[in-house]
């Protein structure tokens, strides 16, 4: 179930801007993830920053976007949620000496210390990663195939998470008593 709450606001602004234009998309965008994060809070009862942060990036990119009648501003707003992403942590962990992943999902979680500051260098490298080559798409290819790379590039996130699984399952502690 949270997969498609994760996944809809996309999809339903991919369908928007084949149907109609980027400017609908856009519109759809920020419905969609207004009702994302409504759905994110009945479930959980609150929101992650990120989702904060996620959902203030969309209705002031979004709205630039309508408001300016400029698409370039909701191409860019992937780019600037990733580097900030990658700021924010990499400040974290090398000024102020916190681990921001160790702090949100050290509950669920339980990791050696070094398992989790290369944890968080990994997601700094992503998020840099995909600020940059969301960047290159928005400037120099058509709206078009940004749409298309916003839908297919969600290869990205999901190798990144699945390597980040295989990564981490052998650092995590078992719950059975050994033999």
């Amino acid at each position: 179930m949270k997969i498609l709450i994760d996944f809809f606001p996309i999809l339903l602004f991919f369908g928007a801007f084949k149907l109609y234009d980027i400017y609908i998309g856009t519109g759809v965008l920020m419905v969609a993830t207004v009702v994302q994060m409504a759905l994110i809070y009945r479930i959980d009862r609150k929101l992650t920053g990120m989702h904060k942060v996620t959902l203030a990036l969309v209705l002031i990119f979004g709205t630039l976007t309508l408001a300016l009648h400029d698409e370039r501003f909701i191409k860019w707003k992937p780019t600037v949620l990733y580097a900030a992403m990658a700021i924010g942590l990499g400040l974290a962990i090398w000024v102020w000496k916190k681990n921001f992943l160790k702090l949100m999902l050290g509950s669920q979680l339980e990791l050696p210390d070094p398992v989790w500051h290369r944890l968080n260098v990994i997601w700094v490298a992503y998020c840099l990663f995909m600020s940059l080559i969301n960047a290159y798409v928005a400037a120099y290819f058509s709206t078009e195939a940004w749409v298309n790379f916003k839908l297919w590039g969600y290869v990205f996130p999901l190798a990144f998470l699945v390597g980040q699984g295989f990564y981490i399952a052998p650092h995590l502690k078992s719950d059975e008593p050994k033999a």
